[in-house]
């Protein structure tokens, strides 16, 4: 008897449990999106929260499947932010918040006392592209901060641009999907970027910032940073209030249009990291100055926009930008693989007297930053001396990959590996200051947020850019929605004239011009040209050589 034909693979009989399976739910078909145990995602947009505006719960099965998978999708370069230079430094405090006591908004230690320095590591990075890919790629920028502070890491992670693209965790996968390179090409495609993008309007108010010069920062000393999520400082009394941090550096800020991108990568594509190098090893040491913006812990009706919303800015004019403290770079790293490559962020990572918001996109890279380090670097990561608190450190975690100390107390029983024991284990600590109880209350749902707002404040960067500014975004903007599918340019063009008339206009008027691009691909960069012309003139221009 002849056996049957079988086209799946694996280790599954006659199809039966593979992907070629053809028993589907009462509520799916063959295009129905599942997780890997083959749950139907009924929502792939939104977390499950206590009420729409958080904070998220523990059973988002969807969300952990999904993210856990992505945090390992690489090895072992880092699946995004791959890309990085970096340099130590330190902190100073002002010990003030504007003319008022400092203490009046958080206990934090690090924040009280002027003068107070504190060490810090920075890294830099691009965000989309790889470990190797030229610094003068239209992308955001990493910022990310390691305070080594007296009550243990408190890191900052953050971007140069002071938004996000999306407001929920659970699209975070298929955001860097979009943008990453095509799955079976390995090329960066544009229409899949803005396939993506078109569906989640949320996302433009970033595109528009992503676009414009301010995709392109000059270097990364001349760079804006942003911890972009919404997060609490608590004081003495367990009070809390909403804040963003902001990095603005004492250098001039510097972009570059696409042109000159393009001009400076011809000749380095390393220029960012050698021109930080370079400029320590100078004595010409880097600073920022760190404002806080301050706002009362309530949804604000008021407001047009949910002030958690990480696709939103608090603007100054109403939210005043307050300076807390300067950072100085003063030292290059003596081993890039040993400080650059194997820090590790988390957003998680947090010390008394600052605390989470129910930004639901903060809530999922709390999990996802700190999971992708322990299987990027490892289970003792946190033993490395560039990730590893310059302080006491005392736990009842032991073993695992790489465990090359026991953090155990120097009067700590070491047959005793757990708490609570009377045979002389660790001991908790006690609470400094009022514990911070928000109250909490609403049903477990899935959905967005009330006041999306999505083609506000989008427009408004719009018109607040320069006209040269303009022009750069728009033409940035054609070049790569120019030869993507008919249905997608004409979703973003709506998108547009809902964030600004003109800004609609703009992008429609270039579309529709006529021009040597007939043989434009959508398959390049972003913002830049990939066109098959570019192709061929690489081949023309390129001469024969002899072998070696």
């Amino acid at each position: 008897m002849a056996e049957k034909e079988n086209k799946t693979t694996g280790t599954n009989v006659e199809g039966v449990g593979g992907a070629l399976d053809k028993r589907y739910g009462t509520n799916e078909s063959e295009d129905t999106l599942t997780n890997r145990q083959g749950h139907p995602v009924t929502n792939n947009q939104n977390m499950r929260t206590v009420g729409s505006r958080g904070p998220t719960t523990l059973e988002n099965y969807d969300f952990l499947e999904k993210i856990s998978h992505f945090d390992r999708e690489r090895i072992p370069e880092r699946v995004v932010h791959a890309r990085g230079a970096g340099a130590h430094g330190y902190f100073e405090a002002y010990g003030s918040f504007g003319e008022e006591p400092i203490s009046k908004y958080t206990r934090a230690k690090l924040f009280q006392e002027k003068g107070k320095q504190t060490p810090v590591f920075v890294r830099f990075s691009s965000v989309i592209h790889g470990g190797h890919s030229p610094e003068t790629l239209r992308d955001p920028r990493g910022f990310a901060v390691k305070f080594y502070t007296e009550d243990g890491n408190w890191d900052l992670v953050g971007n140069n641009l002071k938004i996000f693209f999306i407001r929920d965790a659970l699209k975070f996968p298929d955001l860097v999907h979009a943008f990453k390179p095509d799955p079976v090409t390995n090329v960066q495609d544009g229409e899949r970027i803005f396939d993506f993008v078109s569906q989640s309007p949320e996302a433009l108010h970033m595109i528009t910032f992503l676009f414009s010069p301010w995709g392109i920062p000059a270097n990364y000393r001349m760079m804006q940073g942003s911890g972009v999520n919404t997060y609490k400082w608590v004081n003495d009394e367990g009070e809390a209030v909403l804040v963003k941090y902001h990095w603005e550096p004492k250098q001039p800020i510097k972009n570059m249009t696409q042109a000159e991108a393009e001009h400076v990568q011809a000749k380095n594509f390393n220029h960012g990291t050698q021109d930080l190098y370079e400029a320590i090893e100078r004595g010409e040491y880097p600073e920022w100055e760190l404002f806080v913006q301050i706002m009362s812990d309530d949804d604000h009706p008021e407001l047009d926009f949910d002030p958690l919303d990480p696709t939103k800015l608090w603007y100054k004019e109403q939210f005043p930008w307050v300076p807390v403290g300067k950072m100085v770079l003063n030292k290059n790293p003596e081993n890039y693989f040993a400080e650059v490559e194997q820090v590790a962020f988390g957003t998680g990572v947090l010390v008394d007297g600052l605390d989470f918001s129910d930004d639901k996109l903060l809530q999922g890279r709390t999990f996802s930053y700190s999971d992708t380090q322990r299987y990027r670097v490892g289970a003792n990561y946190l033993q490395l001396p560039i990730n590893a608190p310059k302080k006491h450190v005392a736990t009842n975690q032991r073993d695992g990959q790489m465990a090359y100390h026991v953090d155990q107390g120097p009067k700590q029983n070491p047959h005793v590996n757990y708490e609570p024991s009377i045979l002389n284990n660790l001991q908790e600590a006690k609470q400094e200051g009022k514990e911070y109880r928000p109250t909490i209350s609403g049903e477990l749902s899935r959905e967005s947020i009330e006041r999306t707002n999505d083609y506000g404040q989008a427009g408004e960067t719009f018109r607040r850019l320069a006209d040269w500014e303009k022009d750069d975004l728009i033409k940035n903007l054609v070049t790569t929605l120019k030869p993507c599918d008919k249905r997608i340019q004409e979703t973003m063009v709506d998108h547009f004239t809902k964030c600004d008339p003109e800004y609609g206009r703009r992008v429609k008027e270039g579309l529709m011009e006529k021009g040597e691009d007939a043989h434009l691909s959508h398959r390049n960069s972003i913002g830049g040209d990939g066109s098959e012309q570019a192709i061929e003139e690489a081949i023309e221009k390129s001469h024969v050589s002899d072998p070696y």
